[in-house]
Order: C-alpha cells, then sequence, then structure tokens
C-alpha cells in the first residue's frame, strides 16, 4: 500500500496531509483517527499536527517536543550510565523518557542552569496543570534525582528535591454476600480451602504453599505461619 505524508500549512494551521492511491480501506482507517478531514481543493485527507500522529506517519517530531541538543546528549549518557549500572532495558527505557520529559519543558535552558525551582515550576506548571498522577511525578522525581547525581557541574542540590505525598486510596471492600459467592464457587474441596486460608488468615500465595499440617494447631484453632524471606515466625488465629 503506498502513501506519503507531508506537512502542510491550510488556513494558517499546520496539519498533516496524507497522500495515497484510492483504497477503501486506508480511507477508512484515517476517517477514524480524531481531527481528521478532507480538502476538496487540495484533494488530499489532513490530520492535527501532533507528536503522536507524527509518530504515526513516520514524520519527524515537531521541535517543541524535543529537548535541546545539550538535553538529547545529556539523555544519551544517561542511558549508557544505566546501561554500565545493569539497569534493564525496561527501567532505562522508563527513566530516560521520564528525563526526556523534563528536560523537553526546559529546552531552552542550559542543562548546567537547572536548579531545585524549575523542579517546582514543572510540577506546577506540567504535572499538575495536565492532572498526571502522583505516581508518574513521583517517576519523573526519580529519573531526575538519578540523572542530577551523574552531573559534577550543575545548581540542582539532588537531597532537596522533593517527592509528592502519595495519594490516599480506600481499599475495596467485599461484603459477606460476594465473600462467600467466592468461597462457593469451587466445588473442589482443596481448592475452597485454600480461599478459605487465605481470606481467614489474610495470607499471600507463597505463605499459603508453605504450610504444612505440623503448622496447623486445631486444638488452639491457630496457624503456625512461617513467613517469607527471613521473617520471625508468627501466630495467626485461624477462623474456622
Amino acid at each position: 500500500m503506498n502513501w506519503e505524508a507531508k506537512i502542510i500549512t491550510y488556513k494558517k494551521e499546520k496539519r498533516i496531509a496524507v497522500y495515497f492511491e484510492k483504497n477503501t480501506e486506508l480511507i477508512v482507517r484515517i476517517k477514524k483517527l480524531t481531527g481528521s478531514r478532507w480538502s476538496q481543493s487540495l484533494g488530499v485527507g489532513h490530520l492535527p499536527d501532533t507528536v503522536e500522529n507524527r509518530e504515526r506517519f513516520h514524520l519527524a517530531p515537531p521541535s517543541y517536543s524535543l529537548p535541546s541538543e545539550d538535553g538529547i546528549e545529556q539523555i544519551e549518557k544517561f542511558k549508557q550510565i544505566l546501561r554500565s549500572k545493569r539497569y534493564s532495558e525496561n527501567t532505562v527505557t522508563t527513566y530516560s523518557e521520564a528525563l526526556k520529559s523534563f528536560l523537553v519543558f526546559y529546552r531552552e535552558k542550559a542543562v548546567a542552569e537547572i536548579t531545585n525551582e524549575d523542579v517546582i515550576v514543572y510540577n506546577n506548571e506540567y504535572i499538575l496543570k495536565n492532572n498526571l498522577s502522583a505516581s508518574y511525578q513521583n517517576q519523573i522525581v526519580n529519573a531526575v534525582k538519578l540523572f542530577f547525581q551523574t552531573i559534577r557541574e550543575t545548581k540542582m542540590i539532588v537531597d532537596k528535591i522533593h517527592r509528592p505525598k502519595n495519594a490516599k486510596t480506600l481499599p475495596n471492600v467485599l461484603s459477606k454476600e460476594e465473600v462467600k459467592l467466592i468461597l462457593n464457587a469451587h466445588s473442589n474441596i482443596k481448592h475452597k480451602m485454600m480461599l478459605s486460608l487465605i481470606y481467614s488468615c489474610g495470607l499471600r500465595c507463597g505463605e499459603l504453599l508453605a504450610l504444612r499440617p505440623v503448622h496447623i494447631d486445631s486444638k488452639r484453632n491457630i496457624v503456625l505461619l512461617k513467613k517469607l524471606q527471613r521473617k520471625k515466625r508468627q501466630n495467626y488465629t485461624f477462623i474456622s
């Protein structure tokens, strides 16, 4: 399927024009994209000039979505440092993308000139303004702290970079009826017993699998549980 995408100016607005031979399948796919339009005068379909659409049609990202040349160079050095410390590729990608977001925000400023005040401004003007989560903010903080720990000539005081407070979420508590339905859903007595133990004693899967008959004191209605990771033995009340 032959097609070509170009940046055009349509009614004083930057758009992505997609040129292709008449193809019903491709026309339907493009029409489903947000903001797609058809120009009778140009005889071409066009879409908003966004980072996502540029990636979709293999166009170079806009300058405003990239860090400065210094920032790009620093990100590559950061990747090399992480790999030399044997961080996984997933972690390298996560940290470098988080750092990229921060450095894109300050693409007009030299990396060595970024200060702790700039982190606060980024949190307020980007994270909070776009209603991004506290976990995403924490991810950015992790990347920024690790990055500036590796740079010697900087105005950043790493120890003073603050983290967001952990969001408090209410637990999803099941009703008695829902618990009964879960426990009675299995006809296999072994599976039913395992679920009952997990629920009544608050066990993790590993703790359940580590249980042996000798750990159950039926006369006193308790289970002697040997916790994982060398933790001390602890008694749990067994609800029969």
